[in-house]
């Protein structure tokens, strides 16, 4: 499961003689491949007890971090994993607490799964309604001349900047752009052509969430939950879990009652 940003990552490995008992190595060192390219390596690295070495890593970058134990000399070996970091805003629609009330879960021993789960409804949610968790966006649109540009993250809440890509080109001032928040399309408020490429940053999702998409979330929540339960889950056919009602688009993943309660706030033709 993804840790938090900030959060000290436990790390471990184990090390074992030829006949598969726990031995030192004769040097135990430890490399971290962090998100931005760089490494972190410790070494040497003592074991804690025979054969078992640890190191608590306190993360400091969001995203995937590689990891690699490299004994050398007696017992040589070698261990490669791998680790997730969230951001620092967490997309989730709703809250932590909210989600395990409505999965009525009191106790925190799913709490991990749970939050990893919520994580994936609202990109799902997203796929289908348009941005809701409010962030910046950064994005490139490749066009030489053109009227009007559509940003492809919406509902859109405001410009940051829309600037030239190639050196000589033409960036625009926002205050002589026109946006519209739900379709995403910038024209010039001087009714002129934009010249591109261009990069633009704005800030995307929404200020103040519709019941029906907190809704939906928790609907899809709650089917995504019951429907990895084991021996226990829904059958084919059997109650309202059903998980293999044809879904276009979103597969098994939705049932159809969340794609209804969202439907008010579908996303129109030709805006993704």
């Amino acid at each position: 499961m993804p840790f938090d940003l900030g959060a000290v990552v436990p790390l471990g490995t184990t090390v074992r003689d030829s006949a598969g008992n726990l031995a030192n190595a004769g040097s135990m060192a430890l490399s971290i491949g962090l998100p931005d390219g760089t490494t972190v390596s410790v070494s040497p690295v003592v074991p804690v007890s025979t054969g078992t070495y640890t190191y608590d890593y306190p993360s400091a970058q969001a995203g995937r971090h590689t990891v690699r134990w490299l004994a050398t000399g007696l017992n040589a070996g070698a261990y490669t994993d791998t680790f997730d970091v969230r951001e620092q805003n967490p997309p989730w629609i709703i809250s932590h607490a909210d989600a395990k009330a409505h999965l009525n879960k009191t106790a925190t021993a799913d709490d991990d799964e749970v939050r990893a789960m919520n994580e994936a409804v609202t990109a799902t949610v997203e796929w289908y309604v348009g941005a809701v968790v409010v962030r910046t966006v950064t994005e490139v649109h490749a066009f030489q001349v053109a009227k009007t540009l559509a940003l492809r993250t919406v509902p859109a809440i405001s410009l940051t900047s829309v600037s030239a890509v190639l050196t000589g080109g033409t960036s625009y001032e926002v205050a002589d752009l026109d946006l519209d928040t739900s379709s995403g399309i910038v024209r010039r408020t001087d009714g002129g052509q934009l010249y591109g490429p261009l990069r633009t940053v704005h800030v995307a999702g929404r200020r103040i969430i519709p019941a029906a998409i907190t809704l939906g979330a928790r609907i899809i929540l709650q089917h995504m939950w019951r429907t990895q339960q084991g021996p226990g889950r829904p059958q084919v056919g059997v109650g309202d879990f059903d998980v293999t009602e044809p879904i276009p688009g979103l597969g098994y993943a939705v049932p159809n009652r969340a794609l209804q309660i969202l439907a008010p706030y579908q996303l129109p033709p030709g805006v993704a």
